[in-house]
């Protein structure tokens, strides 16, 4: 979309050729196993210890691997021990039977519980919901369906307008400017603003438009905020820490890394530089696939993969991507965080919210 000189599109031309060709020849297996991934992580969220022990056991994980068409040498992630959907319910249930004294929030946030997040990266979710809280935002999770990410990545782009329809339909009339709709994957919440306009039926496009005006990944949500003087550094320690940033290719192609470089900044003690990186070489499922793991390395070997591992071991590396995060870890073996696990970590502890409330 950024890098064509013609300006040619190619994830898009990419999938509607990947649609036909599944029309003619079928759906392949491991298409569908893709596709459908964020219902099996639920299913298998059930009971996450047996799903940890097939994916973590030597033998069986590669027995999994290869009947997913998986490389043998690509870890594969492990579940949490619950989802974010479910935290937030037992949450939500635990302050219904015992209210406690509310603050007036400083606004509202409607939080897209995407479907990488709330499986495999709950705790990020739950740190998220934490920060936004902090910062004195009254903190939503709406009723939606997936994003459809994962069926246009494979080509299955009617199944991903039926998805792209149902969360214009459930979302359109409930997000609006004062409350906003904020993701934490960067290629779910994306998908709003860079997909659904073009893939909803055409009654929807006005207000899939208008829902995508609304759309925020949380960096974006959070720089905009600190902007309009809502948020300060007051709310963070002052703490030095060093912050070596890799961009995501859905920020990088469809905005800018400014707003996670300035939320990152947020706290006084932060230094943040980004990595002059391309892709990282996973490409959401592309880094998983038998035959495509050696040209992932590759991709990871050109700058990303040798920048983190010369930074210094207090550095602390940031990625907002789950595949990004799970590609730096096999390539170079250290743990990436999301954006908000690090505004998060850098929290003051003493009670006090946006504003100089103190929270009871």
């Amino acid at each position: 979309t950024s890098e064509c000189p013609s300006n040619v599109d190619m994830a898009r031309l990419k999938a509607e050729w990947q649609q036909h060709r599944h029309d003619r020849e079928g759906v392949p297996f491991r298409t569908r196993l893709v596709a459908d991934t964020a219902r099996m992580l639920r299913w298998a969220g059930v009971v996450p210890w047996a799903y940890n022990l097939a994916v973590s056991t030597p033998g069986l994980s590669h027995l999994v691997a290869w009947i997913a068409g998986f490389s043998l040498r690509r870890s594969l992630p492990r579940l949490p021990g619950t989802s974010l959907s479910q935290w937030h319910r037992r949450r939500e249930a635990t302050r219904a039977a015992a209210p406690r004294q509310e603050l007036a929030a400083v606004g509202t946030v409607h939080l897209f519980c995407d479907e990488f997040t709330d499986t495999l990266d709950a705790p990020i979710g739950i740190k998220a919901v934490e920060l936004l809280e902090s910062l004195g935002y009254r903190v939503v999770l709406p009723r939606h369906v997936d994003s459809g990410r994962a069926h246009l990545s494979k080509g299955l782009v009617r199944e991903a307008r039926t998805l792209a329809s149902e969360n214009v339909r459930l979302l359109a009339e409930l997000v609006s400017d004062e409350a906003p709709l904020v993701g934490i994957e960067p290629s779910a919440i994306l998908s709003f603003r860079d997909e659904y306009p073009d893939l909803v039926p055409e009654p929807q496009a006005a207000a899939a438009r208008q829902l995508a005006a609304r759309t925020f990944t949380i960096e974006e949500f959070l720089a905009r905020e600190a902007a309009a003087g809502r948020i300060s550094a007051e709310a963070f320690d002052d703490r030095p820490r060093r912050i070596s940033l890799h961009g995501h290719c859905h920020q990088k192609a469809l905005g800018s890394l400014e707003p996670s470089v300035r939320s990152l900044s947020l706290p006084r003690g932060h230094v943040v530089e980004t990595i002059p990186s391309g892709c990282c070489g996973m490409a959401g499922s592309f880094g998983y696939e038998r035959e495509h793991f050696e040209v992932s390395m590759q991709i990871g070997e050109l700058v990303l993969f040798p920048a983190v591992r010369a930074a210094a071991a207090d550095t602390l590396v940031a990625a907002a991507g789950t595949s990004c995060r799970h590609q730096i870890k096999d390539g170079t073996g250290r743990i990436a965080l999301h954006p908000v696990e690090i505004l998060h970590l850098a929290l003051r502890r003493d009670g006090l919210v946006a504003g100089g409330q103190s929270r009871p």
